[in-house]
């Protein structure tokens, strides 16, 4: 699986009791399906993923399964105390069509051994049904994988890579120093771009490619409808490395050889965050620099503010984010000013 571009990490919508609101989940996948964004990104720490029971990680996954536009990459976080509750989540993903799962360190990991996390890594990546990358924090009392421990699962071959959160040039380098070794072949459409599991046809109701005519027409027999046909080609890529967390030095990662970004700021403003990204890649590193820079003071009040900051802006900005889940508390009023302000000029 090719990982590049702007990831958007979901906020989940809560009910005033505290319920998940399929509903709205369901139109902001349809929202973000409609940017230019390569992929969408379930479940993560930061936007409430460790508050859902299974059920209700297996009901997110579903819809966002169901409703994303084939085209866009879709990652399943995964943050569990347990190989087996990590083999689970992984299951649920994959049977709702999701790409790859983000595989964190477990949330009890200062209670184990450097060994113990490592074996968590190896053994979920050996037994998951879909592809793993990794990912490093360092805020939330998240584990900071270090370069040493990278190389070491790089080379794994369920392993695709890494979103790194707070990554620095240099860190970078180092990262990429220690897999350079590291080739893989991906599969990818004529454009380069990301070919997921759900770009097969949908229709495949009986597994054999045919469908019931009665659910094209009146008729009660089964005619055969051919698959829709993918042009694509392989692409060699290395050990494939996402910033995380904050725009801070994007432009100087990208021209470092970062594949993409993660931005918390890009569940409320994901065109902003894309458009930075499109100006590099189209060869005006200048203009990239200058929209990275018009970011800075959101993604820092955002950042301090946590999930009830992203989810007021995703409600500023057209989407619904709603209120967070007890005992997180919404922003005052004084906190949704701050946040208008700062997104006033990146709005979508």
């Amino acid at each position: 699986m090719l990982i590049d571009g702007i990831h958007i990490p979901l906020t989940v919508p809560f009910t005033r009791d505290g319920g998940i609101y399929l509903h709205k989940l369901e139109y902001n996948v349809q929202r973000y399906s409609l940017t230019p964004a390569s992929g969408l990104v379930a479940l993560t720490a930061e936007a409430e993923g460790a508050a859902l029971s299974d059920a209700e990680i297996a009901e997110t996954l579903r819809v966002m399964g169901e409703v994303a536009d084939p085209a866009k990459v879709l990652v399943a976080a995964v943050a569990r105390d347990s190989v087996r509750g990590a083999l689970a989540v992984a299951e649920m993903a994959a049977k709702a069509g999701f790409d790859m799962v983000l595989l964190a360190a477990p949330p009890q990991w200062e209670r184990l051994t450097e060994q113990e996390v490592m074996l968590y890594f190896r053994t979920v990546a050996d037994e998951s049904v879909l592809p793993v990358a990794l990912t490093s924090e360092v805020r939330q009392q998240g584990y900071r994988l270090s370069v040493d421990e990278i190389a070491e699962l790089a080379v794994h071959r369920n392993v695709l890579g890494i979103y790194d959160q707070g990554l620095t040039v240099e860190r970078f380098l180092a990262i990429s120093g220690v897999t350079q070794d590291v080739r893989r072949d991906v599969v990818v459409t004529s454009v380069f771009a990301p070919v997921t599991r759900r770009m097969a046809f949908r229709g495949e109701a009986d597994g054999a490619g045919f469908v019931p005519a009665g659910s094209i027409g009146n008729s009660s027999s089964v005619m055969t409808v051919p698959k829709i046909a993918i042009k694509t080609r392989t692409k060699t890529v290395g050990f494939q490395v996402m910033a995380m967390g904050t725009s801070a030095g994007f432009v100087e990662l990208l021209e470092s050889g970062v594949a993409g970004a993660m931005f918390s700021l890009s569940a409320c403003s994901p065109q902003a965050c894309h458009e930075a990204y499109a100006a590099f890649k189209d060869g005006d590193p200048a203009l990239a620099t200058e929209k990275v820079q018009r970011m800075a003071e959101a993604d820092t009040l955002l950042g301090g503010l946590g999930i009830s900051g992203v989810k007021y802006g995703c409600d500023w900005n057209g989407y619904f984010g709603g209120a967070p889940r007890l005992p997180r508390l919404s922003l005052n009023a004084e906190g949704q000013a701050a946040v208008e302000q700062v997104l006033m000029g990146i709005r979508n």
